[in-house]
């Protein structure tokens, strides 16, 4: 097959003129035993193309150590989307905004001082690094290889970051320097300074936008005439943050501005067409004055659901297609079952502090420095040290905390200070001194805007009545294994509300289905099931269930352990439909 090229305002693909209608998918927000039902759904509803981005931090977690297998397997993903007949739209840019934790920049970018998304040659050598392993992958993929991929994204909607064209240019040299030699475009909000700061020469200019169709394309037709009109992102839904409501948008109004872009022409991927789920803590966040985390769930009220389910939004989607391409009823995929397994009592506990020696190791610091100095992606971080007394009544400062801090003196907790609300805490030292303990949880880093720049932990100091304590105890809590984790500890009479880990057990008679777990009465924490980090909780809401894919379960008993931050409770349940 040829490359994708355009004459005017057509796409042509074979010598043929194309319309692009495209799907968002993540790979890496899905199971892989569900990509390829995901995109036959895709394809049923009438795409001719599917696109993803690709996380740099789902491929390069630690620097040099480089994955591609499991959920990070993208050649797979792709393979599977060229079986069942779609082209395929790869946006593998150093950053991806996605609502992904630190927009897809790998954590360990925060250790130097980096200046992340411009042609600092230190961030330029660390993203050549990366397309060293990944491009050669991509290549036997592209169409002019007699793969699928048909276009390349080379940075995502810069323009609502920063001017540097000498990047733009180094990103552009170093995917045609690696053999890609399809299309290149970028995509930006259809804004004056957006469009100013995110178009490059030799590259094709794409927009992102929800509504006005004819507004947003003829601001991109007076920077770039002649050329094919296409949304990148077409926005038919949205994502959730924690405190506030479930975003939805009226089915009837999204399909009203789909036919209104097909109808002229234009091409279109639909984001999201799949959402998936924010698994771990994948999770990222806003700051518009405010930080704002994002939700575990990436429904993002797509026309297909986060647990792979047809919606109404799918089926009126489906039918304005319709209006454009010929399509068949046979088509139609089924939705995969769901079931209500019922609730399931928690059988041991073990307080964090009781089995915290036997899961991280102690390193030593003058001062309590981010978790991204200690070589840490994600999780909690503990930073303990010994305060003198007899003090009267203190006020302890902590400078900056990120982002969600328990404060235990004694092992007793004496306070949460939240990154939205940076309160002092005032306690009182006993005579011979205390032990003061800081959990600080990692909520999720900024993923859009110019508070990108967003280490973890304890980012400057921590103060009592003005004077900085020093020498601190620190442990990293990483949970990407509970290795270590012992139920057997020895409880040592802590007092009070405390971190605890709870154990449980699903028994599933039969072949295991996809099911949504409840945690009523619980307060906010981490789930794991047979293993896998299924997310954050957190009784806040919006999202009161947590998307369970049956791919995790086994035939037999489920191990479940919950790490319930405040007050746990004695049972969670398993349900069939989702809360979000």
């Amino acid at each position: 097959m040829t490359a994708l090229s355009y004459e005017d305002q057509h796409f042509m693909l074979e010598g043929k003129p194309i319309q692009l209608i495209s799907g968002a998918v993540h790979y890496f927000r899905i199971v892989p035993e569900y990509w390829e039902d995901r995109l036959r759904k895709v394809k049923a509803m009438g795409c001719n193309c599917v696109e993803t981005y690709i996380a740099w931090n789902v491929h390069e977690p630690r620097e040099g150590q480089f994955n591609f297998d499991g959920i990070a397997d993208v050649v797979e993903f792709i393979r599977i989307a060229q079986r069942v007949d779609l082209l395929v739209i790869v946006r593998p840019s150093p950053y991806i905004c996605a609502e992904w934790e630190f927009g897809g920049m790998p954590a360990w970018l925060l250790k130097e001082d980096i200046r992340l998304r411009c042609s600092d040659p230190r961030f330029l050598e660390k993203v050549s690094a990366y397309y060293d392993a990944l491009i050669p992958q991509l290549k036997p993929l592209l169409t002019t290889s007699g793969g699928p991929i048909i276009a390349v994204q080379i940075e995502n909607e810069y323009g609502s970051y920063g001017n540097d064209q000498a990047y733009l240019q180094a990103l552009r040299n170093m995917l045609v320097e690696r053999g890609i030699d399809v299309l290149l475009f970028t995509s930006d909000g259809p804004a004056d300074d957006m469009l100013q700061g995110g178009m490059t020469e030799g590259v094709l200019a794409t927009v992102n936008f929800g509504s006005r169709p004819k507004e947003a394309f003829g601001k991109l037709e007076e920077y770039q005439p002649n050329a094919p009109l296409m949304c990148m992102e077409y926005w038919n839904g949205w994502f959730d943050h924690w405190f506030e409501e479930h975003h939805t948008r009226s089915a009837e109004d999204a399909a009203q501005v789909l036919d209104e872009m097909l109808s002229m022409g234009a091409s279109v991927n639909f984001y999201m067409l799949h959402g998936g789920t924010n698994f771990g803590f994948s999770s990222g966040a806003n700051h518009g004055g405010r930080y704002k985390p994002t939700v575990t769930s990436y429904d993002y009220d797509s026309a297909i659901s986060e647990a792979g389910d047809i919606t109404p939004k799918y089926q009126l989607f489906r039918k304005v297609i319709g209006k454009y391409v010929s399509l068949s009823e046979d088509d139609m995929p089924q939705n995969t079952p769901k079931a209500a397994y019922g609730e399931v009592k928690v059988n041991r506990s073990v307080k964090l502090f009781d089995t915290l020696s036997s899961m991280t190791d102690v390193k030593t610091s003058v001062c309590p420095e981010p978790m991204e100095k200690y070589g840490q992606n994600q999780g909690f971080i503990l930073y303990s040290t010994r305060v003198s007394g007899p003090r009267s009544e203190c006020f302890l400062t902590i400078q900056d905390v990120r982002d969600r801090a328990h404060v235990f003196l004694n092992r007793k907790l004496v306070g949460v200070v939240e990154r939205w609300d940076p309160q002092q805490l005032s306690i009182m030292i006993p005579e011979g001194g205390a032990q003061l303990d800081i959990l600080v949880e990692n909520m999720g880093r900024i993923n859009y805007g110019s508070e990108l720049l967003d280490r973890k932990g304890i980012t400057h100091g921590v103060c009592l009545n003005g004077q900085f304590l020093f020498h601190w105890e620190v442990r990293n809590l990483e949970l990407d294994t509970l290795d270590g984790l012992h139920f057997e500890a020895t409880n040592t009479g802590l007092e009070g509300e405390q971190p605890v880990f709870c154990e449980a057990a699903l028994l599933i008679q039969d072949g295991p289905q996809d099911t949504f777990l409840r945690l009523d009465g619980w307060k906010k924490g981490v789930v794991f099931v047979n293993g896998f980090n299924l997310g954050r909780y957190w009784e806040v809401g919006p999202q009161q269930t947590l998307y369970v894919p049956a791919p995790i379960l086994r035939q037999g008993e489920n191990h479940i352990v919950v790490l319930e931050l405040h007050c746990p409770g004695d049972k969670i349940s398993f349900v069939a439909e989702p809360s979000l």
